[in-house]
């Protein structure tokens, strides 16, 4: 049987440690190159996180939009809802109505610089009764040829602008109507007592 020398038995494990230490250099690499492995999926999360984020920012935005279109149609809606109508004669006005006179009402057509008829109806008021009036409107009632209603106007004749109307006291009036549909049969219209405000 042949022994093994110490020194062969020093080169043998001098073998075995540079295999070990080639072994364990070639892993070293592989562990650095996990790194940068590490810093991709960092930021791929990152990047996946703030695209779920944007969904919410446009959700944010469109129901912005929806509320501000909603608020802008019903302030539209309120817009051309139509004015309650106004306060109609009281008993008390009814009955003053017979110390009101209207006088010398006349009408005049002309053409405004526009090129557009104008109807102006003129004449004055009077108070025959105790009371001072704080406002006088009056219905102005146009027809047609036939009869039928083409436009009813309300307009003060007496208030805050002219001035009131005490007792005994005749004022001037001056009405004008741009409007009026051409079916109207050009006759005076009719003139009613819509509101007394006592005062």
């Amino acid at each position: 049987m042949k022994l093994t020398t110490p020194t062969s038995l020093i080169c043998a494990f001098a073998a075995i440690a540079a295999a070990q230490s080639t072994e364990t250099g070639d892993q070293r690499p592989a562990r650095s190159e996990a790194r940068p492995y590490a810093n991709i999926v960092t930021v791929a999360t990152q990047i996946a996180a703030e695209k779920k984020s944007v969904p919410v920012a446009v959700l944010v935005v469109a129901l912005a939009a929806i509320l501000g279109a909603g608020f802008f149609l019903y302030l539209d809606r309120a817009a051309q809802r139509p004015p309650p109508p106004p306060p109609p004669l009281t008993a008390e006005a009814k009955a003053y109505v017979h110390s009101l006179q209207l006088m010398d009402v006349d009408m005049q057509k002309h053409e405004s610089y526009m090129k557009q008829a104008v109807v102006e109806i003129t004449g004055k008021i009077g108070n025959n009764g105790s009371r001072g009036l704080r406002v006088v409107e009056i219905n102005c009632v146009f027809y047609d040829p036939y009869g039928q209603l083409v436009l009813r106007r309300r307009v003060p004749i007496v208030g805050q602008k002219m001035g009131g109307l005490a007792p005994g006291e005749i004022k001037n009036f001056r009405l004008a109507f741009d409007d009026i549909p051409d079916s109207w049969n050009q006759a005076l219209p009719q003139l009613v007592i819509a509101q007394i405000v006592f005062g």
